[in-house]
């Protein structure tokens, strides 16, 4: 548990949340520095903000890792709307994987709408959040995903253990892979090792 003194104020959700984020992934590299992750999922925007700085992109401006942004509902910014052509579009979405790309007024990309799961009717909506392209955010965001929250995310969200496989920079591919289990109960709206995404595959 942590006390938040500053308000919630919309658009500014990085001023409250990120500190504690910081102050847990620091004390995750001093007690196992082994362990530093590879890539950040925040229970958030990046790019897909008022600003076109979310909490994602602060939180990895700050880390200097990279950082993705999942949100389970969509920011109505910048010509976004959750209105009847949206929903047509949600519609059209008929696999897992499928997705359709955020337009602002002026036509720049601000994210992606992404099916993550067969069954799911509702999308995520992925964005940049630091040093990494919207289409590797995606495939890792739809890797990580056994329903429609990514797994890491929905496991922190709902206080099961997340277990993550270390990554040694020697493996050549997956099979190489010398497994380490490490079990324990993560405080952080963020995520894992890239290669445990890689591992999650497997459970879909």
């Amino acid at each position: 548990m942590v006390a938040v003194n500053a308000p919630y104020v919309a658009g500014f959700l990085a001023f409250r949340e990120v500190p504690f984020l910081v102050e847990a992934l620091q004390r995750l590299e001093r007690k196992e520095p082994g362990l530093r992750p590879q890539v950040l999922l925040v229970d958030g925007n990046g790019i897909l903000h008022h600003r076109g700085f979310g909490i994602a992109c602060h939180l990895g401006v700050l880390t200097g890792l990279p950082c993705v942004g999942v949100a389970k509902n969509l920011l109505q910014v910048d010509g976004l709307a959750n209105d009847e052509l949206h929903k047509e579009q949600i519609q059209d979405l008929q696999a897992g994987g499928d997705t359709f790309p955020l337009l602002s007024t002026s036509g720049k990309i601000l994210g992606m709408a992404l099916r993550s799961y067969a069954k799911s009717t509702k999308p995520v909506y992925v964005s940049v959040g630091h040093k990494m392209s919207l289409l590797s955010a995606v495939q890792l965001v739809h890797s990580c995903c056994r329903y429609r929250v990514p797994e890491p995310i929905r496991q922190v969200r709902t206080g099961f253990q997340v277990e993550g496989w270390c990554w040694r920079p020697q493996a050549k591919g997956p099979a190489d892979l010398p497994i380490c289990r490490v079990s324990c109960r993560l405080t952080l709206r963020v995520v894992v090792d890239l290669m445990a995404a890689r591992r999650l595959q497997t459970w879909r």
